[in-house]
């Protein structure tokens, strides 16, 4: 009932966005034409209201244009392969040049992979870049079937094999399990098309290594606990009704509960933004939030089964995980080059969680991994933003380049 709850709250309340945006457009010209203090805050009242709720759609990723070497070239989405639950989304770009393809993994954790726009754009001026575009579960009929943890990393295998030998892996947060899943097991296969190289940045390999807020949840609630108060269903007349999900606008509330005032705050910056006219400054504020409230769901076994193998059990680094009943050994990693990347002040994934995936590859050679602690930025700031730019970047761009 929780969804069908939300939803009904969530319609209940659009007549009143709806007059709000209504009325900042039938008057703001006149109240603008004004210029006084309170004709402005009604304006920047109005609009805070028309942007309140969460949204269910992707976000567009924005990207028609990228430099490449000393000019700019065009940049077409191509969807190259697509099943029920993700997209292998092609940033193709008008260029003769090849480059290293990479598959950036993105995270299935309530948002939209276009919240690794910066990172997609970043490596776009030297890489052939593919991203997996994952789908709301509450878009998907349940006659699709399910879609846990396993073909998460079937769908990274089989995403592989669409790019063919040679291609690269960056994995951003919570896939970093899942990538190093992928790749152990092609490993073990001896798939041809198994990675050159394995970028995972700010990602949860071992949890029990300082353990953080998100990680404690975990540990302080029973697997039925999290079945029973944060699955829901999917109601109608959405295509996924039926199906038992982990709704993404409570991902979304716990994140927020996390750093409330600083949410608070920005909110508060923006109203004041938009009432002295600051359009500069209320945009970027803007921007974030449209991205951040466009919230993505789950389905319940991949958010169960996470929770269960990742974050309660960790059992890859206890060398417990299985693929389709089948033991996962990273230490059959020989071929493919490791870099893993932290942030100094990530507070949602700490410092040792991925480095740790160094010990399980515990075959690779020396000269074949790498280890990178960003300093002075969160869980965000490694893989977006100025110094994922200009510090992060080039250390993975490298990695890369030395693997081809």
């Amino acid at each position: 009932m929780l969804y069908h709850a939300f939803e009904f709250h969530s319609r209940m309340f659009e007549p009143v966005r709806d007059a709000a945006r209504l009325a900042g457009a039938a008057f703001g010209s006149a109240l603008q034409a004004q210029g006084g203090r309170v004709g402005r805050e009604m304006m920047a009242t109005w609009e805070m209201i028309g942007r309140t709720g969460f949204t269910h759609a992707r976000p567009d990723y924005g990207i028609t244009s990228v430099t490449v070497g000393n000019r700019e070239v065009a940049v077409t989405e191509v969807a190259t392969h697509v099943t029920p639950f993700g997209t292998l989304l092609n940033f193709r770009k008008d260029i003769d040049v090849t480059q290293p393809k990479v598959l950036l993994v993105a995270p299935l954790s309530g948002h939209f992979a276009t919240l690794l726009r910066n990172t997609a754009r970043t490596l776009l001026q030297d890489h052939d870049v593919f991203i997996t575009d994952w789908h709301s579960a509450r878009d998907v009929p349940w006659t699709a079937g399910r879609f846990g943890f396993d073909e998460y990393v079937e769908h990274l295998i089989d995403f592989l094999h669409v790019l063919g030998p040679g291609a690269h892996v960056v994995a951003v947060c919570q896939p970093c399990v899942q990538a190093l899943v992928a790749t152990s097991v092609m490993a073990q296969a001896g798939d041809p098309d198994q990675p050159r190289s394995l970028t995972l940045m700010a990602g949860p390999v071992d949890v029990r290594i300082n353990p953080t807020k998100v990680n404690e949840l975990a540990f302080n609630h029973s697997y039925e606990w999290f079945e029973k108060n944060l699955i829901s269903t999917v109601p109608l007349p959405c295509a996924g009704a039926g199906r038992r999900v982990y709704p993404g606008f409570l991902q979304l509330i716990a994140f927020l509960s996390m750093n409330r005032e600083r949410h608070i705050k920005a909110h508060l910056d923006l109203h004041g933004h938009l009432a002295r006219g600051e359009t500069e400054k209320a945009e970027q504020i803007k921007t974030f939030y449209d991205e951040y409230f466009a919230v993505l769901d789950l389905t319940a076994e991949f958010y169960l089964e996470t929770i269960d193998k990742v974050f309660q059990r960790a059992l890859l680094p206890k060398g417990e995980l299985t693929y389709k009943g089948r033991p996962v050994d990273p230490s059959a990693i020989r071929r493919t080059a490791l870099l893993t990347v932290e942030g100094e002040r990530d507070d949602i994934c700490s410092l040792g969680q991925t480095v740790a995936a160094h010990d399980l590859a515990s075959k690779l050679k020396p000269f074949r991994k790498r280890h990178h602690m960003q300093a002075g930025v969160g869980h965000y700031g490694v893989f977006s933003g100025r110094k994922w730019e200009g510090q992060v970047y080039p250390i993975v761009r490298n990695m890369i380049l030395a693997s081809e």
